[in-house]
């Protein structure tokens, strides 16, 4: 039973945040069978402007859209880590990019920190897809929806002809996740 789960992802545009969100929801509402809401925001700049999307999940009705008291943030910019590290609840699980959120937020959360973009590149031979490797290790540490329904989620929303690419970002960011839990 999901009481209120509230998910903040956010970086820069460009990254692919929004349809990170998308996914995420998605997968957790037409294939977990829970209810979701996805809201997004991104500066006026849509290529390296500022860029958030929210999942809120709940097993009840959802009466507000937007997150208020974070569950889960990922920040994939110094600038995002700073500017919603303060709206995370007390034992909140924070996930940054480690090449780019280098000076940390001091408070009472969990922190995993993993250079996402580098894994996308090295590992799975393209940026392009660091935020699929980013819903991989957020599926892994906040179980909050299964590896199945974002299988399928990422199916439906990844453009034709890259589905091999991104199952592949996402089961390296599966990985990855499985190593940051088994680390902390």
């Amino acid at each position: 039973m999901i009481d209120r789960y509230e998910i903040r992802l956010s970086g820069s545009g460009g990254q692919g945040l929004i349809l990170a969100g998308k996914i995420l929801a998605e997968a957790v509402a037409i294939f977990d069978g829970h209810n979701a809401v996805q809201t997004q925001s991104y500066g006026p700049v849509a290529r390296g402007g500022a860029s958030k999307a929210e999942v809120v999940i709940r097993d009840g009705e959802i009466d507000y859209p937007k997150a208020m008291k974070l569950d889960l943030l990922l920040a994939l910019t110094q600038a995002s880590c700073k500017k919603y590290s303060g709206d995370l609840k007390e034992n909140a699980i924070l996930i940054v990019d480690s090449d780019t959120v280098t000076k940390l937020p001091e408070g009472n959360f969990r922190v995993y920190s993993a250079p996402i973009s580098r894994i996308a590149l090295e590992e799975v031979g393209k940026t392009v897809v660091t935020n699929i490797v980013a819903l991989g290790i957020i599926t892994k540490i906040s179980g909050i929806v299964s590896e199945e329904a974002m299988r399928k989620a990422i199916l439906k929303r990844v453009p034709k002809g890259t589905e091999e690419l991104n199952m592949k970002a996402f089961d390296v960011g599966l990985k990855k996740g499985e190593e940051l839990l088994n680390a902390g």
